[in-house]
């Protein structure tokens, strides 16, 4: 049994490794205006078929990825959205690993993190993001969560997003997650991707095969990259129908299978039960605290 509980936290740590990273905002609208200059040609060109670009770098001790992207949605809209608690819950809980977010009196987030299949909330691991910062004035937005500790030795987790108005209906996303990770984390990962993480890549292109095809970045690379995108699909399929659950878990589920080399995990009928049962006990466990 403690082999079996130990090989699920591997496969835990590995679906959430991405959750969080680092670094401060870059300087504001000045410096995300230079961002999205410096991005045109990436973002009118890419793999991905939308304007959007993700990257991502290691250290001994640090992993961070980085998510760029223009989404058709009023920048009062995305404002509105990620400053407000609730709404941080009805974006997380969209991505297949996250079991539970729920909001205490204090405004901060109690996240439970898990496997990928239905998985009893005591059963998953708790993180607590705090509200760091939030920043916002008319043409510029940025928020900031933070957890002292993660899984299995993982520490300092930060999401960060930023936000400027492009025009009347769209807007420009920076969202940028990252840890740190000790001993513990290191060899859990080591596991995972020596295992059934193997085969799995990221969305950064290291080169080209002779036939010209794509050559994506794998290992812990792969992993936060993954995340990354998985998160920024999230937030994206909130404004997107930040009213409807239904249609933000369908719209989810569309999105992260345009990239089924990185994303597709389950079939769709099995994520829509999974996720419609742990959304309802999440409401239900909401109006109980």
């Amino acid at each position: 049994m403690k082999l079996k509980r130990s090989w699920r936290n591997l496969v835990a740590l590995a679906a959430t490794v991405a959750f969080a990273t680092a670094g401060q905002a870059d300087g504001g609208p000045a410096a995300l205006k230079a961002q999205l200059a410096a991005l045109q040609p990436a973002l009118a060109q890419n793999v991905f078929g939308r304007p959007l670009h993700v990257e991502s770098n290691e250290t001994s001790d640090a992993l961070k990825s980085d998510v760029h992207a223009i989404v058709e949605h009023p920048f009062a809209m995305v404002a509105q959205a990620l400053t407000s608690p609730g709404s941080w819950c009805s974006i997380l809980i969209l991505p297949f690993n996250i079991k539970q977010c729920l909001v205490p009196p204090d405004g901060s987030l109690i996240v439970r993190i898990g496997r990928k299949f239905d998985q009893p909330v005591d059963d998953t691991y708790e993180v607590h993001f705090v509200f760091r910062g939030i920043r916002q004035t008319a043409d510029h937005l940025e928020v900031q969560l933070y957890a002292a500790d993660g899984p299995l030795g993982t520490h300092d987790h930060r999401i960060t997003v930023e936000a400027i108005p492009i025009d009347a209906q769209r807007s420009f996303i920076h969202l940028s997650y990252a840890h740190g990770y000790g001993m513990a984390a290191r060899v859990a990962m080591q596991a995972y991707l020596a295992t059934v993480g193997s085969n799995k890549v990221g969305f950064s292109v290291s080169g080209r095969t002779a036939k010209g095809e794509p050559v994506y970045v794998g290992g812990v690379r792969g992993v936060i990259e993954r995340n990354a995108m998985r998160y920024f699909l999230a937030i994206d399929a909130f404004l997107n129908a930040p009213d409807d659950t239904d249609r933000r878990i369908l719209g989810w589920f569309t999105a992260s299978e345009r990239y089924p080399r990185q994303l597709h995990e389950m079939e769709q009928a099995a994520y829509i039960g999974m996720k419609r049962r742990e959304i309802d006990r999440q409401e239900k466990t909401g109006r109980g605290a």
